[in-house]
């Protein structure tokens, strides 16, 4: 009888560390990506920034410095922007600019609203040729009617040499302000439009009170883009004010300053700061209602 031995083979002793190299690894891993990720973005953000920046410097240097070529300014020159802002005309230029922006977003808006909304909810014959024929007007070119629309300003109603020939046509409409609320309402759920005709509201007070309060991050997109279009706008002004330096807008006049003070790169950078601060304030504190819109706007076709 023969007895066998079983042995057994040894348990192979387990080095301190190994259980945690895999987690290990995987967070320097996230540590890396996180780095190659905000390294780029860093990248990306002074890529744009620093062009201001050397706006911003250049303007508040003085008149020989701000011509060597030398980054940082050796005295803050604030009276820079106090002689801008003395300058025949350009708090003229600034306030024409207001009103342009002001009436043609306030316009646009009221106007696009009741055609985006009828576009959006009601059903009648014509309706995808109406919605065609808005888009048809995007792609239509503005310099291809600006000399029939010139001649009704200044042969019919006397209105060039002012800024009402580019406000008073916003009061019709805009044709992307339209497709743009259009598309935002169309994800607005039609339970809402039902609930408010059950209760007895009408279509005009359907829309005021239940469409327009759920439509605000549309509306707001809507008035930003219409804003930045109507301040930086300059083939408008060229063509109706350009007769009339009282009628000037800032984007316009801003060729003129920049004429006037070719040499004087301080001061032209000092107008350019002064021309873009609005925007960009108004970006800053509308920037949520603004991505919201944008976001939130083509969820439905």
């Amino acid at each position: 009888m023969t007895t066998t031995t079983l042995t057994r083979r040894p348990a192979r002793a387990r080095t301190p560390g190994t259980t945690g190299a895999p987690a290990a690894r995987a967070r320097r891993r996230r540590l890396l990506h996180w780095i190659a990720v905000h390294a780029v973005a860093v990248a990306a953000a002074l890529f744009f920034l620093l062009p201001f920046v050397f706006v911003f410097l250049t303007s508040v240097m003085n008149d020989d410095q701000a011509m060597s070529g030398e980054l940082w300014p050796h005295e803050w020159n604030w009276s820079n922007y106090a002689a801008v802002f003395t300058t025949p005309g350009f708090l003229g230029w600034w306030r024409n600019s207001l009103l342009y922006a002001g009436l043609g977003t306030l316009f646009t808006v009221c106007s696009a609203i009741p055609v985006a909304y009828a576009l959006a909810r009601f059903r009648f014959r014509g309706r995808r040729t109406a919605m065609l024929l808005v888009l048809a007007t995007m792609m239509l070119p503005p310099q291809v009617v600006v000399i029939p629309m010139y001649l009704v300003w200044a042969q019919q109603l006397h209105l060039t040499g002012s800024v009402w020939p580019l406000i008073i046509p916003m009061a019709f409409g805009d044709a992307y302000s339209i497709f743009l609320l259009r598309q935002f309402l169309l994800t607005i759920p039609q339970e809402y439009v039902e609930s408010a005709k059950v209760d007895g509201c009408g279509e005009l007070r359907t829309l005021l009170r239940i469409i327009v309060p759920m439509a605000r991050p549309g509306i707001a997109a809507v008035a930003l883009f219409q804003f930045f279009f109507c301040w930086n706008d300059y083939f408008g002004p060229q063509i109706y004010t350009a007769q009339n330096p009282a009628a000037w807008t800032l984007s316009y006049g801003l060729e003129s300053f920049k004429s006037a003070h070719n040499v004087n790169w301080n001061l032209t950078m000092a107008a350019t700061v002064l021309v873009m601060a609005p925007v960009i304030l108004v970006f800053f504190f509308a920037q949520r209602a603004f991505v919201e819109g944008v976001t939130l706007t083509g969820v439905k076709g």
